[in-house]
């Protein structure tokens, strides 16, 4: 596609979520040092929350890559599961094995005695779960319930769960106020400001392999900044697709038509009439709608 024509050796944007492009900057560098001083520190529950596209999952592999071997971690990514689900997810996790027809009590114990055994060789259990606004309010209980397993000096199963805001709606509600007093730090992700977008695309770019000019002119950032909202997925998305328009059209540099091609090519995003709130299209605009008035008063008074 345009690898070649760019110098690169591998898509920039991509929406996987590759550590190898964590952007260390303000909110994420800001989440990633609460996650480790909170788990460090060992806390019971720990909430990340976002919107949708500001990226959760990109910072939980990131924070799985970052613990230490003083962690064992369990990772749950589709948590829409019941609590006997909850509990053998866990379970596969930690290596416990167990007959499929067993019952949950017996499950329950044979995680406990795991976790003493890890706890006993100096390390803690970390179990993370992603989209944790899927959880069904009966698994948020089964949930608290296996963080009451611990010694008299430490839990032994800490929970960090990444969610978008209406995991805070559903904490609210009254049934899970147990749950919620035990949430002991949290984080909301903020999307990325126009400060940091430059230096976004410059890290994508350089993990890519880019190593020439700046490929996005000032313009381009703008209307990227101002379609995108500062919203990393859409960001990728866009960017994507703006420097797929520069190489069809054979441009060195990616510019704010070619972002333009990419808006109209995407959903969900500022429509392509929509004109930025510059002060000449404010002037403009103010303009027609004197010419508006009139014209309606004319036609009126004849």
């Amino acid at each position: 596609m345009y690898l070649e024509h760019f110098g690169m050796q591998e898509m920039p944007f991509s929406i996987t979520p590759d550590t190898s492009y964590f952007y260390s900057y303000g909110s994420y560098q800001e989440a990633l040092n609460v996650l480790l001083v909170a788990l460090r520190s060992g806390e019971g529950f720990i909430k990340i929350s976002g919107e949708v596209g500001t990226g959760k999952t990109l910072l939980c592999r990131k924070l799985l890559n970052t613990l230490g071997d003083e962690f064992v971690t369990a990772y749950l990514p589709n948590p829409c599961v019941t609590p006997a689900g909850l509990r053998m997810a866990l379970a596969d996790e930690l290596g416990v094995r167990y007959a499929r027809n067993m019952g949950q009590h017996r499950i329950l114990n044979l995680i406990n005695e795991r976790l003493i055994d890890i706890n006993a060789s100096g390390r803690r259990v970390v179990f993370l779960l992603d989209e944790a606004q899927a959880l069904p309010d009966d698994s948020l209980e089964a949930l608290r319930l296996l963080t009451n397993l611990e010694t008299e000096k430490s839990k032994l199963l800490q929970v960090v769960l990444f969610g978008q805001p209406e995991l805070d709606e559903r904490l609210a509600q009254n049934k899970l106020r147990q749950l919620r007093q035990r949430v002991t730090f949290s984080y909301h992700l903020r999307c990325i400001d126009r400060d940091g977008l430059s230096g976004y695309l410059a890290h994508r770019l350089l993990v890519a392999g880019y190593h020439g000019k700046p490929l996005f002119t000032n313009d381009a950032m703008e209307s990227l900044f101002r379609i995108s909202h500062g919203i990393p997925r859409l960001i990728n998305i866009l960017a994507h697709k703006t420097l797929m328009a520069a190489y069809g059209r054979g441009a060195s540099n990616a510019g704010n038509e070619h972002v333009t091609l990419a808006a109209e090519d995407t959903e969900h995003v500022t429509p392509r009439h929509q004109w930025p709130l510059t002060p000449l299209n404010i002037g403009a605009m103010l303009v027609g709608g004197l010419a508006l008035a009139l014209v309606l008063w004319r036609w009126s008074a004849s």
